[in-house]
């Protein structure tokens, strides 16, 4: 094993040995549910179009999304091709199915970060917030031993620089004070 993938095993066993409880398990199943396939991040972008003043910032995330799903699931996953922990670890009780695409990066995180992230350039304190939210879903695929720490903190960098290359792109595209109504 290598020295990086058995740190990474380390940190998942010290989260799986130190703070599993009946509790946790319950919020972070809900936790990574709120991250599949980035609906609840796509949700609140189209509401944020709905509305003129908010408009700009939803579409940056729903941009910052496309560049995520690009750049993780439709790339770098398959190019990569790491087997998840649970699948070297089949002993691992699962709370959530097994999942069947490869673990780097993490999808859930990235989708997460990169609109969390989109939101944070535009709207401080909801940036904020849900930079928070972002963070607890990546820190449930640890937990749920669906991905290794190194997948989430991939994650996390290729989120965020989606959402900056989103604002980069939406600058060009709708300078400040220009754009659709």
């Amino acid at each position: 094993m290598a020295g990086i993938e058995r740190m990474d095993f380390a940190a998942l066993d010290w989260i799986s040995g130190t703070l599993s409880s009946p509790l946790l398990d319950r919020l972070m199943t809900a936790a990574t549910h709120l991250g599949d396939n980035g609906a609840v991040w796509a949700l609140a972008a189209a509401a944020l179009l709905l509305m003129k003043r908010t408009r700009r910032d939803g579409a940056r995330m729903l941009l910052s999304l496309f560049l995520c799903f690009l750049c993780g699931n439709l790339i770098l996953k398959p190019l990569i091709a790491r087997p998840r922990p649970c699948w070297l670890r089949p002993e691992m009780p699962l709370l959530i199915p097994l999942p069947g695409d490869f673990s780097f990066p993490s999808g859930h995180t990235m989708t997460s970060f990169g609109a969390a992230g989109a939101l944070f350039i535009g709207r401080r304190r909801a940036g904020a917030a849900a930079l928070v939210l972002a963070a607890l879903i990546g820190f449930s695929r640890l937990y749920l031993f669906v991905h290794f720490p190194t997948d989430v903190a991939a994650g996390a960098v290729l989120g965020l620089a989606a959402a900056k290359i989103s604002d980069q792109i939406l600058d060009l595209l709708w300078p400040s004070g220009r754009g659709p109504s």
